[in-house]
């Protein structure tokens, strides 16, 4: 079945005329989305703790942030864009007393909706509206007059009216230029973490990193195999991004196009698309949700020493050194 899409002329932005959007989380999407919808004509307040680079970074936006309690009290939606790992327990100690029958609380991932760390009283209506885009690519196609695409989906009992006011949400911040998506909070959330886990972070780091050290283990020097398993990435995404995986085929030699049908099976193979649905098992029965959430309270040791131990890969450092020798690179140091 065809997923529903809507554009900009699906809604209606004057529904935000009389309401106070509250962003709480002056971050990646926070800025983004707040800024957007100043830009739009909207009533946009900013909650963020004082002391760090996004209350200042904020304040030379022209907004002056609130702590996150005011914020809460004076918004009518109320979106949380803080970090999935701190929602919860922020939520608990300085949302969930401020929130008002007819307020609509928000969010741009489903994860702590989903998993029953944010639970909005009686009387709330939930909504979720997620550009498919980090914030900067969310501000700056704004800026140019175009808009990132979004998924809308709004929880269970939510009215129409709140539909509506999240399409108007999503034309506020340019979702509706791209075009709006409609889905589930469950369907979001899934999909996302499964993406992330399986192909776009998970998947594809440990691909490099298997792929860079048969190389190297096999005598192969490290800048090349650093070149031909990880530099030369972007080229092929940046075809899959214009054309597909057709146009990539296209895009490049017969040799490579036969090596991808005739080899690529064999490394995404039976037991990968196993090992895939395991994975996608543990995010719908919230396996991972409670790992991750458990891990956090504890202080987050086991993430933060895989941090740790991955920044100090042998890819990592042939990387750092070959990129300092190309200047068109705008190249980042973590």
């Amino acid at each position: 079945m065809a997923a529903t899409i809507y554009y900009d002329n699906d809604a209606d932005l004057s529904l935000l005329k009389n309401k106070t959007v509250a962003i709480l989380g002056y971050g990646s999407q926070g800025h983004a989305q707040a800024q957007n919808l100043r830009d739009s004509g909207c009533n946009v307040i900013v909650g963020q703790r004082p002391g760090g680079e996004n209350y200042d970074l904020a304040i030379s936006h022209g907004f002056e942030p609130l702590p996150i309690d005011e914020a809460t009290k004076r918004g009518d939606l109320i979106n949380i864009l803080l970090p999935d790992e701190v929602q919860g327990d922020i939520f608990k100690k300085h949302i969930l007393e401020h929130l008002s029958e007819g307020n609509i609380l928000m969010c741009s991932h489903g994860f702590n909706l989903h998993f029953g760390q944010v639970e909005a009283p009686r009387g709330v209506d939930t909504l979720l509206v997620a550009p498919k885009g980090p914030g900067h690519l969310v501000r700056s196609e704004f800026e140019k007059g175009g808009g990132v695409p979004s998924l809308i989906a709004v929880g269970e009992g939510a009215s129409e009216e709140t539909k509506q006011l999240g399409l108007a949400y999503a034309k506020g911040i340019g979702g509706t230029r791209g075009g709006v998506i409609e889905t589930t909070i469950a369907e979001e959330t899934e999909t996302d973490l499964f993406g992330e886990q399986v192909v776009l972070c998970g998947g594809v780091s440990e691909l490099v990193k298997a792929a860079f050290e048969t190389l190297v283990d096999a005598g192969y020097q490290p800048e090349m195999a650093y070149f031909e398993c990880l530099h030369e990435l972007k080229l092929i995404v940046d075809l899959f991004y214009q054309g597909g995986l057709s146009y990539m085929r296209y895009s490049v030699s017969n040799t490579a196009e036969y090596g991808d049908y005739s080899r690529g099976p064999r490394i995404i193979n039976d037991d990968t698309r196993k090992e895939m649905k395991k994975i996608l098992t543990e995010i719908q029965n919230g396996q991972f949700a409670r790992e991750w959430i458990l891990e956090n309270r504890a202080g987050a040791p086991a993430f933060k020493a895989i941090r740790r131990r991955d920044r100090s890969l042998q890819i990592e450092d042939v990387g750092r050194r070959l990129r300092s020798l190309m200047s068109w690179i705008d190249s980042k140091e973590v």
